[in-house]
């Protein structure tokens, strides 16, 4: 009963007089954290008499209740922690203190270094893929607010407020509209800071092209010049072609500003076939229909070199045979002529001095050679009789006689009757 009653007359000298609130650092910045001190002007000498505290802010409380600890944290403390903050301290009398009331105003940081990158990476895409725009800052607290603008006067895309140093936007499918340029500005209440431009570009894929075949004339033919015209209606450049027959490529071409492309070659019959084409810029090759392509050969052109050769060499080996019969029919029907009406014919080698079958008064002065010269016609023989006189003076003198001495005789004359005899003076010959 003792202790009690000194303690109860003790009291009002032990509890403190004054209590007051410190904030360090007083005027903190944005995202800082903040210590706030509860302090009494005497502090107490016994545990026994240790006062319990709360804190508060525009009236509210921030604890639930007493707490033992002077102190508050606040690890990181935001722009709309702004306010008047003040604290209590109560002792076991159930006595409560409060202290003054403190403005702390927190301070926002301003941004800095915006800026606005895509993905994917270089803002070159193609058409139908998707765009993300990331805007971010370097620095800046609080609550920041994001927008995009499409082209240089502005056009504002999307509008996003966020408690980050980042947001995105997104082009779920791009389009051939959606080239241009993009910016992003960020905003946490000291004005809006801008990015630096950056250019999209898209880039369409090839379309199906179209293969086009141009001769001289109405039908391929061989010798013809062709041209091979390769285009796709659609597709950003540059856009490279490729020419095959069949499955062999001929041969490839450029177009560098979009467009079309050819290949030419010179018709042979070789090249009658199937023909396309194939459109590549990068973003996945397309290959046209297929076009059949015949070449007719000329008519003087039509034998090949190995025909032409085997006719040439039969039509030479004909004409020889043909110039040789009628050689032959030629020579026979001039021998015929010849023999039936020239008297004139070539002298034989020298006759014999003598006939033995032709009877002669005078052998010294005639002398007769008989020759067959060639059959002609059926039967009959052709045959010269060759009269030779020796030289001597001319003299008249009687035809001589001719005797048949047998059988034989006649026979030989009656021979002789069916050729014909040519009488030729040997001397006059000579």
């Amino acid at each position: 009963m003792l202790l009690r009653l000194l303690l109860l007359i003790c009291a009002p000298l032990c509890e403190p007089t004054e209590l007051f609130l410190i904030a360090s650092p007083r005027q903190p910045t944005e995202e800082s954290p903040v210590t706030l001190t509860c302090k009494t002007q005497s502090p107490p000498q016994s545990s026994a008499a240790q006062p319990q505290f709360r804190f508060f802010r525009d009236a509210q409380p921030l604890s639930l209740g007493w707490s033992s600890s002077w102190e508050l944290q606040i690890p990181a403390v935001q722009k709309e922690d702004s306010g008047s903050y003040w604290c209590e301290a109560q002792k076991v009398v159930h006595k409560v203190l409060r202290s003054p009331r403190f403005q702390m105003n927190v301070q926002r940081v301003p941004i800095s270094d915006v800026s606005l990158v895509t993905q994917p990476l270089g803002g070159q895409l193609a058409e139908g893929d998707k765009l993300v725009f990331i805007c971010s800052v370097d620095k800046g607290t609080g609550n920041i607010t994001f927008l995009w603008y499409k082209g240089t006067l502005g056009l504002n895309l999307e509008t996003k407020t966020r408690h980050s140093l980042t947001a995105e936007f997104e082009i779920p499918v791009v389009r051939k509209s959606d080239a241009d340029q993009y910016y992003c500005a960020a905003d946490n209440g000291y004005g809006p800071k801008l990015s630096g431009l950056v250019s999209i570009t898209v880039r369409i894929p090839v379309s199906r092209p179209i293969l086009t075949i141009r001769v001289p004339g109405a039908q391929a033919m061989v010798g013809d010049n062709v041209e091979l015209f390769c285009e796709a209606p659609r597709g950003s450049p540059p856009i490279l072609y490729q020419f095959y027959q069949e499955n062999v490529i001929l041969g490839s071409s450029s177009a560098p500003s979009g467009g079309g492309a050819s290949f030419n070659f010179s018709g042979t019959a070789e090249r009658t076939g199937n023909y396309s084409c194939e459109a590549d810029n990068g973003l996945g090759a397309q290959h046209s229909t297929v076009v059949t392509l015949n070449f007719t050969v000329p008519i003087q052109d039509a034998r090949d070199p190995l025909t032409s050769g085997v006719v040439g060499g039969l039509l030479g080996i004909l004409g020889l045979v043909m110039v040789a019969l009628l050689f032959c029919y030629w020579l026979k029907r001039k021998i015929g002529r010849l023999s039936a009406t020239d008297p004139h014919r070539t002298l034989p080698s020298p006759a014999p001095p003598e006939l033995a079958y032709l009877n002669s008064p005078d052998p010294r002065q005639l002398q007769c050679t008989y020759e067959n010269v060639d059959a002609v016609s059926g039967d009959e023989i052709y045959s010269l009789a060759y009269s030779m006189h020796p030289e001597q003076e001319p003299a008249a003198a009687a035809p001589p006689t001719t005797r048949v001495e047998n059988k034989d005789s006649l026979d030989i004359y009656s021979r002789l009757r069916k050729t014909k005899t040519m009488d030729v003076d040997y001397e006059d010959a000579m």
